[in-house]
């Protein structure tokens, strides 16, 4: 109930349209009741049995009480005159004209009430999808390392699609059914007592079964769910490393493997369904007995000369009851449905829930425009019980370039991250001119920053939009900061030119031009501090010549912190920073680390004799 109420928040502010959708219910709901009541004067007609409407009826019109006897009460005094004027046959046409209105009526709200629905189920699904991609886009990286792609993008596609036409659509049962079923049985208490008295022996049974039954819907549903979206992560891993799968001749193997989700998808949404439509017969079933047992009881009252009811009031009255059937089974079949919707909400505000671990602090400040030196002071960084990075002490002044080298897995990157608050230090402190960076916003942090990482990341977009990304700049600028990144000559070949669509992550380009792209980016971004992540190790020779000098045009007046792969790329830096298992090992100029014979020395000569790449 809770998550149902809080998929419903989404539909805010519910006073814009509840009472609005209450009202055209409660109308709906009384003239479709108007609809079945009228059959007990007709079948008055038919039978011949009109004398005694007169007597009903009262001498006035009388004055509007909300209580169905005033209702009664006008039908008859309408009712009797018509039949004083014009006799059966217009009494009969009466009647007829009065349920055809009613009919009327009661298709008219019930359209105007799913109208409202529909505006409602619109603004329930997008304020809700809004709320998870804001949500996705702030939490830190450290999330997307332990969360499949495929299973985010089921959240965002099948678990929202679920709610809406489990959970959002099931609101017309949740609100209209149990109103009608209460109205419904106000009047059949109003007719007879005793035989309403009698319908509800059953409810509480029928009652407890479909609450089994929505109990076991919900853990399959939660197994459902789980499974579609490992399936999802299947097809997107696929998707993305296609040309491995096939270069090793794997079509066989991840067929295997999505074969066995597939399958385990199918097995529990068979489960799902055979669970969910036991509950519709089962409540039919449950209903037909209730009316069997009416008949038979009723049958007796009569025929006994225990009850004043005539023929007609009792079929009327069996006729009005056998239309509650019709909201209980729409109810009943709303439980089954709802559980798996509400396993899908469960799922979403999961994601919505999980707060980031890298956040603005209360009362975070604005970093001030970069002026003197970064400091790192005894850094130190790990996941969970893992230490990344230990006692890490390093001041990069402004304008100067640091190059981080060193075996993989040593931290290097891990190190880079720390300064855009990537992630956050679990000790020590990372000053950017005297200022912890933790206690300044994350906006103003990253304002100050350019990356270019070994991953060119771009965008299936225009190459004018990539380059422009989230700025203000002119065509001009777009096309000086290609120029300066080596990338405005190969630009202007290609079929429309800064016009042109890249593609999927730029998959039309080839690995240099996306690099290019992605140094001219950070080119018009401007930024006085620099990140490059092995920013040319996955180029040929000749990409990375272009490359290379693009980067020496960017680094130039700028504050440069450099991973590299390849030594040769970073001979120039002011300090070069070797690490090992997390910790500094060496420091110095690139001739300095030459004369030192260690680690560095060791890189440096595995590279030149070619046994590294």
């Amino acid at each position: 109930m809770k998550t149902y109420l809080r998929i419903l928040h989404y539909a805010r502010p519910l006073a814009g349209f509840l009472p609005q959708y209450l009202l055209y219910t409660v109308l709906t709901i009384f003239f479709s009741i108007g609809n079945f009541t009228l059959i007990i004067p007709l079948l008055k007609v038919l039978f011949d049995k009109t004398d005694k409407v007169p007597l009903l009826a009262p001498d006035h019109l009388p004055a509007f009480r909300p209580t169905i006897q005033w209702v009664t009460d006008t039908f008859n005094y309408f009712f009797a005159d018509v039949l004083a004027d014009r006799g059966k046959l217009g009494a009969l046409a009466f009647v007829c004209l009065v349920v055809v209105g009613s009919v009327l009526m009661s298709n008219v709200f019930r359209y105007l009430s799913l109208r409202l629905l529909a505006k409602i189920r619109a603004r329930v699904i997008q304020n809700l999808r809004r709320d998870l991609y804001h949500r996705i886009i702030g939490l830190p990286l450290s999330f997307y390392g332990s969360e499949r792609k495929g299973d985010l993008m089921s959240r965002f596609t099948s678990d929202v699609q679920e709610v809406e036409t489990s959970v959002v659509n099931t609101m017309t049962a949740v609100i209209k059914e149990p109103l009608t079923i209460v109205a419904y049985f106000v009047v059949l208490f109003h007719i007879s007592v005793p035989l309403t008295l009698f319908t509800l022996i059953l409810l509480p049974i029928s009652g407890g079964v479909i609450a089994g039954v929505a109990k076991r819907l919900r853990t399959q549903a939660k197994l459902s769910q789980q499974t579609l979206g490992t399936m999802l992560s299947v097809i997107d891993e696929t998707l993305g490393g296609i040309r491995v799968v096939k270069a090793f001749n794997a079509q066989d193997y991840i067929k295997d493997k999505f074969e066995a989700q597939n399958a385990q998808y199918a097995r529990t949404s068979r489960a799902i369904d055979n669970t969910r439509d036991l509950a519709s017969p089962f409540s039919e079933f449950a209903g037909v007995s209730v009316v069997a047992g009416l008949l038979y009881f009723g049958g007796t009252l009569i025929l006994g000369g225990q009850s004043n009811l005539t023929g007609e009031t009792f079929i009327g009255y069996v006729i009005l009851f056998s239309q509650v059937l019709t909201p209980a089974k729409a109810l009943s079949s709303s439980f089954g449905n709802i559980q798996r919707g509400l396993v899908a909400g469960e799922r979403i505000l999961s994601i919505i829930d999980t707060e980031p671990a890298i956040r603005d602090q209360p009362g975070a400040r604005v970093l001030p425009p970069f002026q003197n030196q970064i400091e790192l002071r005894h850094l130190q960084f790990g996941y969970g019980d893992t230490p990344v990075l230990q006692d890490i002490n390093l001041t990069i002044k402004k304008g100067k370039t640091v190059a981080l080298v060193g075996p993989s897995g040593g931290g290097k990157s891990t190190l880079a991250d720390m300064l855009p608050r990537f992630y956050d230090p679990t000790g020590g402190q990372l000053l950017i001119d005297g200022h912890e960076v933790r206690e300044c916003t994350i906006h103003s942090v990253r304002d100050q920053m350019g990356i270019v990482t070994q991953e060119s990341i771009l965008f299936n977009d225009t190459i004018f939009n990539n380059i422009r990304f989230n700025t203000e700049a002119t065509e001009e600028e777009v096309i000086e900061a290609a120029k300066i990144a080596n990338a405005h000559e190969f630009i202007i070949k290609t079929p429309e030119g800064y016009n042109t669509t890249i593609g999927d992550r730029g998959s039309r380009l080839s690995g240099g031009q996306r690099q290019r792209l992605s140094i001219a980016r950070a080119i018009l971004r401007n930024p006085p501090i620099l990140i490059l992540d092995e920013a040319t190790s996955a180029l040929d020779t000749e990409s990375e010549k272009l490359v290379q000098e693009a980067l020496t045009r960017l680094m130039q007046n700028r504050t440069s912190l450099v991973i590299a792969h390849r030594l040769s790329t970073i001979q120039h830096a002011d300090e070069i920073i070797v690490l090992q298992h997390g910790r500094i090992v060496e420091r110095g100029t690139h001739d300095d680390l030459l004369r030192g014979g260690g680690l560095y020395q060791r890189l440096n000569q595995m590279q030149t004799n070619g046994l590294l790449a």
